[in-house]
């Protein structure tokens, strides 16, 4: 299954995704860099400085700065991934930034329980801005 993450809520979509993962399913996600979270911009952006800025450089907890990566330790969180069930779930999830070559022929899907158009607000920033905010570095 390969699904799109563009303009998807990346809380909503992470758990629809683990409970995919969980039964069985391969899953791949494609803009990872284009989903969303909602709330105001300042405020997401202070709780991801503090949480990247704590630890040391040699200490944990270590969050990752590029998008792919960001969305796949989210849906991480929504799996019991220290258990094998949850092990193995997660190893079927494969997070891409932008759309692969070997995936543009394949039918792309999107969740409509995720999708941005039910949000009754207009605050929310989506992951690559995150990500830049967070020092990631495009090659």
């Amino acid at each position: 299954m390969i699904i799109n993450a563009e303009d998807l809520i990346l809380g909503r979509m992470a758990t629809y995704i683990a409970k995919r993962a969980l039964n069985g399913e391969k899953i791949d996600i494609v803009n990872c860099e284009k989903a969303i979270i909602t709330g105001k911009k300042d405020d997401i952006l202070a709780k991801f400085k503090q949480r990247a800025n704590r630890g040391g450089p040699f200490h944990g907890p270590f969050y990752p700065k590029m998008p792919d990566r960001f969305v796949r330790r989210s849906i991480r969180g929504m799996l019991d991934y220290k258990r094998g069930r949850g092990r193995d779930a997660f190893k079927r999830i494969m997070c891409y930034i932008s759309v692969p070559d070997e995936f543009k022929s394949g039918k792309i899907e999107t969740i409509k329980e995720a999708s941005r158009e039910r949000l009754k607000t207009l605050n929310f920033i989506t992951i690559g801005e995150i990500c830049k905010f967070l020092k990631y570095k495009e090659w």
